[in-house]
């Protein structure tokens, strides 16, 4: 069964280590509530706003594992409204049985999908 999951994560400053370790938070977040491990992933695709530039987050998360996984990095569109500071992640997902994706939006990512967080 093919699974897909998205997250993003705003990140705090466009430095090396800032950029890494947002890449890191937000993976291991998606994986302990999506229930899966490095051997599960099919592929990462990243996508950043033009603002992170110190390092690509692919490259991050391969610095932490990964290794064997096809990871892919592209800047997001600029648009009206974008808001800065912004790494995407859709990873897709080999599981055994179905089950509903929990999607991960991190440190102020979450108004990209007020949708989900706002429950009123």
């Amino acid at each position: 069964m093919v699974m897909a999951v998205r997250g993003a994560i705003k990140v705090a400053e466009n430095t090396r280590d800032t950029i890494r370790e947002a890449v890191k938070k937000l993976v291991e977040c998606l994986a302990r509530e999506n229930q899966f491990v490095e051997d599960d992933v099919v592929s990462l695709v990243f996508t950043m706003t033009k603002d992170i530039t110190a390092m690509n987050p692919a490259t991050a998360l391969r610095e932490t594992g990964f290794a064997g996984v096809p990871l892919f990095c592209a800047q997001e569109p600029e648009y009206d409204g974008s808001v800065p500071g912004i790494v995407r992640v859709l990873v897709t997902l080999n599981i055994e049985k179905k089950r509903k994706p929990v999607p991960v939006y991190l440190d102020g990512a979450e108004m990209l999908r007020a949708d989900l967080f706002d429950k009123k």
